[in-house]
Order: structure tokens, then C-alpha cells, then sequence
């Protein structure tokens, strides 16, 4: 599925209108209150960022990998607050559902993703359960036509707003095998959430505890009506997700070396501009080598992703997935680094927003698989 290119090149120009003229000024308001203005929310659903990944018979616009990764290179290019809002619906949220959902639950569920009347988060880590996500601890025991679930999951993004989740539990026994996925509405009865959690950066984006004590949820939200198949599900659902973060990445990247590039223009010691010192100037060419590097990497991936058949399982695409989340994360860390470096003292300082970025960027080698975890996803496919 796509978006015809006219259409596209008109949507992402209104996207990069958008973020420059609305978005980018409020970035100091995100950073200072902690919150997107409900304005902002408001807008973003009638532009239709929430369904841009879900097809457009369930009312969303049906992009392509390609074209979302672009969406989300774009959109790296301000406050992470502001993608967040509709990430999860776009990603993790949704995906589940759309890969292997029953007709029924996506006829129920993605036409409401899309319009962004139904917010979504993605449940998988737990207080004991983090890069080892087959051995969580949320249990779901089966009675009559329910599933009781006891358990907590941690660090959720966007759980504070969610009406719904894709939570994974465990239904059998051990390991991957025993994990099945289900949607989960927020206002059931036993789920309460933690306190919002106090982050290093990202400041805007939401993150809390998931807490199920005695909940009772249909049988017939397993996603897939299948039971066992949940661990399968967060991993599709997650690969097409670090496709997603490696172009945000890209898009952070992007904007760091502008923002550093401008200051080496006009910042002047010895009597002229930075940007003539030969070291500035090696660090800025590094900079936008890395970044070429990794959105060459983005594109590839992405066009690969979009070549393969709906469903199905590439070992050579969830290497290459693997690939370009770990280096993109990892690059953007160092041209953050670099930002940092060539302000000087003043990157130090939350005057100049560099110091926000490379608080902001950190977290992206963390989540949807850390690096090391990719590390072994693309080590293993090497060895088979």
C-alpha cells in the first residue's frame, strides 16, 4: 500500500510547512510545561497523522514504509514530543492489530486508530522484563469466555493518554511460546496506571506504569483470536517500528548539524568565525557524512519492507532492520556530541537547544530493542 506520489509530495510539504511554522516555535513550551498543547493534538488529528500508516479502507492514508519513514525523518526535525502524540497510533499501537488482527478487530478498532479518537500504547516491558521480552510476567488466566490478567507493565509511552493497549501477557507456559497479545481498554475495571515518570530529556512525551490487578478482559481480544502467537506479533510489530526510529533519527540528525552549522557561522574567537577553524570543520563533515550514511541505510530498508509480502518473515530485511536502528541511534548520539562540542560552553546551557537534543536523542538507543540487542539480532542472522 501507498499514497500516490502527487499526493504524497503534497502531504509531506504540508507536513514540513507545518512543523516549521507552528511546531518549531512551541518548542520551548513543550520543554518548559511538559505537555502538547490539546491545539496541537486537535490539528494533528484533521491532517490525519494518526492513520498514516493504516490503510485507507479503515479511514487512514495508507503509506508505505518508505513514505512513513519520510513522514518520520521530518518530524525528527523538532521536539520528539510532537511525533510521539500520534506514534504509537502510526507504529506499535496499531500494527498488531493490522499484521494479525481478526476482520472483526480491525473493522472495530483501526478506523478509530486512524482518526485518532481511539489513542493507543504498546505494553511489552515490565519491572523484571526488559530486552528479554519473552519472560515477562503478566499473567492472563482463562476463565470461561475471559482472561483474568495480573501484572505491570513499565515505561509505557503515551499510557497516561491511551484509551487502549496492545498488552502482551502470558497465557501457557515459558518462554515466547507462552505469550499472546490482546487489546486492552484502558477504563476496564483493576487497570490503574503509576505516576508519570521523570525522565532524563523528551520532555512532553508521556511515561508510566500499567498496572492490571484482577482484569477482565474478552477472549475475543486476543489479537489474531489465536492464543501463543503474542511474541511473534511484538516482534513484527517492532521491526517495522525501528525502520520508523532510524529515520527519526536521521531527521534529529538533520536538524543538529543546522543548528550547529549556523553557530559556527557566526560565533567568532581569534578574531573570525568558527566555522573557519579546520577542527569545527571536521567535526560538521562527520557529522553529514554519518547522517547521509544512515538515511541512505532508512531508504533502503524501507524500500525493501514495502517489496516483501504483507505478513511475511525476511531474515535478510530484520538484519537489515536491525542494521539501520543500531546505526542511526548510535550516529545521532555522536552528532549530538559533536553539537554540543562545537557551542562550546553555550551547549552546555538549555539557551541554546543542542544541550535539549543530546538529552532527547539518548533514549533512542534504549527503546524498541536496545543497541546491543540489535547487535545480536544481526550477529545471529550472520551465523545461520
Amino acid at each position: 500500500m501507498a499514497l500516490d506520489s502527487e499526493s504524497f509530495d503534497i502531504l509531506l510539504s504540508s507536513v514540513n510547512k507545518y512543523i516549521r511554522e507552528r511546531l518549531l516555535p512551541l518548542e520551548d513550551t513543550v520543554e518548559r510545561t511538559n505537555e502538547v498543547p490539546q491545539a496541537v493534538v486537535q490539528e494533528m488529528k484533521v491532517m490525519g497523522l494518526f492513520g498514516l500508516s493504516i490503510p485507507e479502507a479503515y479511514g487512514g492514508m495508507g503509506l508505505s514504509m518508505l513514505q512513513e519513514a519520510k513522514v518520520a525523518h521530518a518530524f525528527g526535525q523538532t521536539a520528539f514530543a510532537f511525533r510521539s502524540v500520534f506514534g504509537t497510533n502510526v507504529g506499535i499501537g496499531s500494527q498488531g492489530i493490522l499484521m494479525d488482527g481478526t476482520q472483526e478487530q480491525k473493522d472495530t478498532y483501526l478506523p478509530k486508530i486512524a482518526s485518532g479518537e481511539l489513542q493507543m500504547a504498546f505494553a511489552l516491558t515490565e519491572p523484571d522484563s526488559g530486552s528479554d521480552a519473552a519472560s515477562i510476567q503478566t499473567r492472563a488466566v482463562k476463565e470461561g469466555d475471559v482472561y483474568v490478567l495480573t501484572g505491570t507493565k513499565r515505561y509505557i509511552s503515551n499510557a497516561p493518554l491511551a484509551h487502549a493497549f496492545t498488552l502482551m501477557a502470558r497465557t501457557d507456559g515459558p518462554g515466547a511460546k507462552g505469550i499472546s497479545a490482546f487489546i486492552v481498554p484502558s477504563n476496564l475495571k483493576g487497570l490503574s496506571l503509576g505516576q508519570v515518570d521523570q525522565k532524563m530529556g523528551q520532555r512532553g512525551t508521556k511515561t508510566c506504569d500499567v498496572i492490571l490487578d484482577q482484569v477482565r478482559v474478552p477472549a475475543q481480544n486476543i489479537i489474531g483470536s489465536k492464543p501463543g502467537e503474542g511474541f511473534k506479533t511484538a516482534m513484527k510489530v517492532l521491526e517495522r517500528g525501528r525502520i520508523h526510529i532510524a529515520a527519526l533519527a536521521c531527521g534529529m540528525a538533520q536538524r543538529i548539524i543546522e543548528e550547529s552549522s549556523a553557530y559556527a557561522k557566526n560565533r567568532v574567537q581569534f578574531g573570525q568565525r568558527i566555522g573557519s577553524f579546520q577542527l569545527i570543520q571536521a567535526m560538521l563533515a562527520d557529522s553529514f557524512a554519518e547522517q547521509y550514511a544512515g538515511w541512505a541505510m532508512v531508504q533502503d530498508c524501507a524500500r525493501l519492507y514495502d517489496q516483501k509480502e504483507p505478513g511475511a518473515v525476511d531474515k535478510n530485511l530484520v538484519q537489515k532492520a536491525s542494521s539501520a536502528k543500531m546505526f542511526c541511534t548510535e550516529m545521532v548520539g555522536r552528532v549530538a556530541d559533536r553539537g554540543v562540542q562545537i557551542h562550546g560552553g553555550a551547549g552546555y546551557m538549555s539557551e541554546y537547544k543542542v544541550e535539549r537534543f543530546y538529552r532527547d536523542v539518548r533514549l533512542l538507543r534504549l527503546y524498541e530493542g536496545t543497541t546491543q540487542i540489535q547487535q545480536l539480532i544481526i550477529a545471529k542472522e550472520m551465523m545461520r
